[in-house]
């Protein structure tokens, strides 16, 4: 994430979330203050920015040394993370850490935090004449 030429790098198998903001309303109705509803459990937010995952050894690899930089690695191999930018996230808000960065408050989550992700589906291209479908055609049981 850019911000005025300085970078944010998020690390591991942590999420950058932006939390959201606001009063929230009860089942009944009643409105609870955002200091109420700082003391709760879970949290939501949209995720501006993701780690790289959690990184893995390579298992072809099998070293007496295994902190020594080999010539064989040519990077580090991650398992990928769920979470994507744009998502919205559901995670335990005891896990998180609460930082700011050019005066914006922002939620540091662990990926093992998140409960779940909402996730907009992709606008899907019209379909052009000539290309294949899954659909059966007539052309398809002539003899």
């Amino acid at each position: 994430m850019d911000l005025d030429r300085k970078k944010l790098f998020v690390v591991g198998d942590r999420v950058l979330v932006t939390p959201e903001q606001g009063e929230d309303r009860t089942r009944v109705g009643l409105f609870l203050p955002a200091t109420a509803v700082e003391k709760m459990a879970v949290q939501g937010g949209k995720v501006v920015e993701v780690g790289p995952g959690t990184p893995i050894p390579n298992p072809t690899e099998h070293s007496d040394e295994p902190w020594k930089l080999h010539e064989q690695e040519a990077g580090a191999r991650y398992v990928p993370m769920e979470a994507r930018v744009g998502d919205f996230a559901l995670f335990l808000r005891n896990a998180a850490v609460e930082i700011e960065f050019e005066s914006a408050k922002y939620l540091i989550v662990p990926h093992g935090a998140i409960l779940l992700l909402v996730r907009e589906p992709k606008p899907e291209a019209p379909a052009k004449p000539g290309d294949e479908t899954d659909e059966f055609r007539e052309a398809d049981f002539k003899l």
